[in-house]
């Protein structure tokens, strides 16, 4: 996000006096732009301008070689005579004595001192202390020591930095000097307001939030005239999405420059401030500029150059070495600056908008330079960053869109610039080659504004805020006809405008409305039944979490699931977050575990954690459209894309590990088990109002994976499987790091919601009547399932019996190998009267007999 410097900043717009960098970043906020910190120097206490009087150099015992200088720092020195300890043998004159490992400074040098007492960026807090056998008073700095740049291969010598030495005192504040006391903003700019990532543009908005005066930095003349300057050719056989890559390509010369001048201190420490370092003075100038005004440009060295210029799409194949020396692979989409080396428009000489070729850079030995302003459009340049791998200062300013009157000005910015600071003469004719369509007038009721925001804004309040932001703006009776300015590429309909009118009259006065919510209206059926599992679950103990929906392909191997089951029907992501999850889940379960694993590692013992969302099965994707219907994105090809979308069925999960109950003074801990997943889903069956059946074994493409074949309960809703719980097969915990017989359950929601959709849950009346018991001992064959036995004895009441429930499960030497005993209270009571001996006696009976007829079972 750009940084700006405030000084700077100050120069295209006048800044309420007073103002502090906050009250800066408060105003810009009010417009929306918002504030990512304010960046100052770090450097705090005495930072001085030193003269080197004597440099001593001195051999050390660990064969490093040091200097010892006497410097002088004005009003800081120690008064002449001896030295502090252990110099306090030697007589020296009014000076500071200093340590220095640095060896590109001799006698005499201007240097940058930081005194004890203060402290550097980092902090590093400075003070007096004794090193190599001598008293080091302070330090000598470097660029990098300042926060000034990443050099950090020797101090600072100002006189090389481009300060004049008539200029320099000994104990003058290096602070202001080297513009550390700068307080720099940095913004945070929306990928609509482009204009923002520039001094200009923040200025504007500077002006509009405060009503202080904007001075235009481009409003400049333009000298010399348009013709037959640089040929440039423009040459695009296939724009993208219909839209050129190149409208406007602005080329001018400059003869006799000097390579070697520096660029003045000033622009470099404006350059550091805003996060570009210094490079030369061609190059810092381009970039200065860039920033000023928003304009990215380009020198290239005109005697490497052959003319024509051409910018055309890259060629199957074709290959370019870039200015960081990387030679990159040119996709026939890549839109390419080229010049006629070896034919007409042969050579790449530059990626567009994104950076240049090393073959034309400028050097150290460049004297004609052939300076390039240009507009391309904003989709190429962002696919082309996106596609190598390459965001450049330039790129993202193009992809967000510049101005398109910028490009003449901009180059002529520059050229002054350059022929101040490295002298030359530019040619007078240049080229521009403007093919920008004429910006599209926009038609709105004066009115609009008001209805859509819902204030009561004015016709001169609507037209104000529109010409405020450089529109031109014309009334026809009720209707404006609007133009908006170069800079604003944004502002395509009338609902931009609105948007102008509400932030310019300011979002404070906007009024805080509470809407009427329509009467008959409420939560959806879908809504309710989802609110209160998860408060179902949440009441048992669990804690709801969201995990990311991405998974490994190994982790379908760690929960065991046969090659054939239906959750191997994954859907891959063709651009993964990470390269290590390009799959997404096919259940809840598997990355509920992540979180599971994640409270584990963190020192918990016990966790239960459940999870409502939705998971993904690669056969209901349809045929996904690769190609638009028409030039752009129209309704159909956006509904035919959700068709396309992968099923999304809403489910519900828990994972359980370690104790339900914690050990105690009044017991001990009670481990979760496979039942208490079970119990689980007796909750969301109870919330979602409906009632499924259980058996132990799945069918077809599902199976009990990852649970215990032995402890797991499958669950069935009108012939369709729609879930599992029990516990995770001991290799699958061992496969995912979890504890020993963690439990867990899934179940589908959907199914669940939709069959409950319009059913009445009548509430039971409390019965008055006495209820009757009776317990019952059933020997059965170990493999029939409690819960079939359950049902068969209530069907057997014949409607009197109320509840029955499994109490006690037995095995052993007294039952017989492959029998059990299941102990089963019953609970019976009729509506309208007392139940009689006689009727009780009648009911056991029948349970006895259903009992035996289905089961064989033999009463104990």
């Amino acid at each position: 996000m750009p940084k700006i410097p405030l000084t700077w900043l100050a120069e295209s717009v006048g800044l309420v006096p007073g103002s502090t960098p906050e009250d800066v970043v408060t105003a810009l906020a009010r417009i929306g732009l918002e504030e990512e910190g304010i960046h100052g120097s770090g450097v705090k206490g005495p930072l001085v301008v030193g003269r080197v009087m004597s440099l001593v150099k001195e051999e050390q015992s660990n064969g490093k070689t040091i200097n010892y200088c006497r410097v002088d720092v004005g009003e800081h020195n120690d008064p002449a005579g001896p030295g502090h300890k252990p110099d306090n043998k030697v007589e020296y004159p009014s000076s500071r004595g200093i340590v220095c490992g640095a060896h590109n400074f001799v006698e005499g040098d201007w240097v940058v001192v930081v005194l004890p007492g203060a402290e550097l960026p980092g902090p590093f807090p400075i003070s007096g202390r004794k090193t190599y056998g001598h008293w080091s008073d302070g330090m000598i700095c470097s660029a990098r020591e300042l926060g000034l740049g990443d050099d950090h291969t020797g101090i600072i010598v100002l006189t090389d930095m481009g300060f004049d030495a008539a200029d320099l005192t000994p104990g003058q504040d290096a602070i202001a000097l080297l513009g550390l006391d700068e307080s720099t903003i940095e913004i945070n700019v929306t990928p609509d307001r482009g204009y923002s990532f520039s001094i200009r543009g923040v200025a504007r908005e500077y002006a509009h939030a405060t009503g202080q005066a904007f001075t235009d930095p481009a409003a400049l003349p333009v000298s010399g005239a348009a013709g037959a300057g640089f040929e440039v050719l423009i040459e695009d056989a296939a724009p993208v999405r219909g839209a050129v890559g190149c409208d406007r390509f602005v080329a001018r010369i400059l003869r006799g420059f000097d390579p070697t001048a520096a660029p003045p201190a000033w622009m470099r420490q404006r350059l550091e401030a805003a996060g570009m370092r210094s490079i030369s003075l061609a190059v810092d100038v381009t970039n200065y500029v860039m920033l000023e005004l928003g304009q990215p440009l380009h020198a290239y060295d005109l005697a490497k150059v052959t003319a024509p210029i051409v910018v055309r799409r890259a060629s199957s194949g074709e290959s370019i070495v870039t200015l960081d020396d990387a030679e990159r692979a040119l996709h026939v989409e890549d839109l390419l600056i080229t010049d006629s080396e070896g034919g007409h428009g042969a050579r790449p000489i530059g990626i567009a908008g994104v950076m240049g070729g090393a073959t034309t850079e400028v050097s150290d030995t460049t004297t004609d330079i052939l300076l390039e302003a240009a507009h391309f459009d904003p989709i190429t340049i962002a696919r082309t960053a996106r596609r190598h791998k390459l965001g450049s200062e330039a790129s993202r300013r193009f992809e967000r869109a510049v101005d398109t009157a910028l490009p003449p000005i901009a180059v002529q910015r520059a050229l002054n610039l350059l022929v101040e600071f490295g002298g030359g003469v530019v040619e007078d004719v240049y080229t521009d080659v403007d093919d920008v369509p004429a910006t599209a007038e926009i038609e709105m009721d004066w009115d609009y504004p008001a209805r859509i925001v819902g204030v009561p804004y004015t016709v001169d309040q609507v037209i104000e805020s529109l010409s405020e932001v450089g529109c031109a703006v014309e009334r026809d009776g009720e209707v404006l006809i609007v133009t908006p300015p170069t800079w604003r590429a944004d502002l395509e309909g009338r609902i931009n405008l609105v948007e102008e009118v509400a932030r310019l009259q300011g979002y404070e006065g906007l009024p805080s409305v509470l809407p009427v919510a329509p009467p008959g209206r409420g939560y959806t059926h879908s809504q309710l039944v989802r609110r209160s599992v998860a408060r179902s679950l949440a009441e048992a103990g669990l804690t709801q979490v969201l995990t990311y929906p991405f998974i490994s392909e190994k982790r379908l191997d760690d929960l065991m699931l046969p090659e054939d089951d239906v959750r191997r029907d994954v859907v891959r992501l063709a651009n993964p977050l990470s390269g290590e999850l390009p799959l997404m889940r096919t259940a809840l379960v598997a990355t509920l575990v992540d979180a599971v694993k994640v409270n584990l590692g963190r020192g918990a013992q016990d966790v239960a954690l459940y999870e409502t969302g939705r998971a993904y099965l690669g056969r209901f994707i349809g045929k996904v459209p690769t190609t638009f219907s028409g030039e752009g994105i129209t309704p159909d090809d956006v509904e035919a894309i959700n068709e396309a979308l992968p099923g999304q069925i809403r489910r519900a999960a828990g994972v359980m590990a370690g104790h339900k109950v914690a050990a105690g003074w009044d017991g001990h801990a009670t481990p979760w088990k496979w039942t208490d997943a079970m119990a689980m889903v007796e909750r969301i069956e109870r919330a979602a109002g409906v009632v499924l059946e259980i058996t132990p074994t799945a069918g077809g493409r599902y199976t009990t994976a990852p649970f215990h074949p032995g402890r797991v309960a499958v669950y069935w809703l009108e012939g369709e499987i729609v879930g599992a719980a029990g516990e995770l097969h001991p290799k699958v915990c061992e496969n995912l790091g979890l504890p020993p017989r963690t439990v867990a359950f899934e179940v589908l929601l959907d199914p669940m919601i939709e069959e409950s959709e319009g059913v009445l849950v009548t509430a039971s009346p409390v019965s008055g009547q006495v209820l009757a018991k009776e317990d019952f001992a059933f020997v059965v064959s170990s493999d029939v399932a409690a819960g079939d036995l359950v049902a068969a004895v209530i069907e057997a009441g014949d409607g009197l019996v109320e509840d029955a429930r499994v109490f006690d499960v037995y095995t052993g030497e007294q039952i017989g190998e492959g029998k059990k005993s299941l102990a089963i209270s019953v609970r019976m009571r009729d509506a309208d009267h007392t139940l009689s001996a006689d009727e009780v006696l009648e009911v056991r009976n029948a349970i006895i007999a259903a009992a035996s007829d289905r089961f064989g079972a033999v009463l104990r």
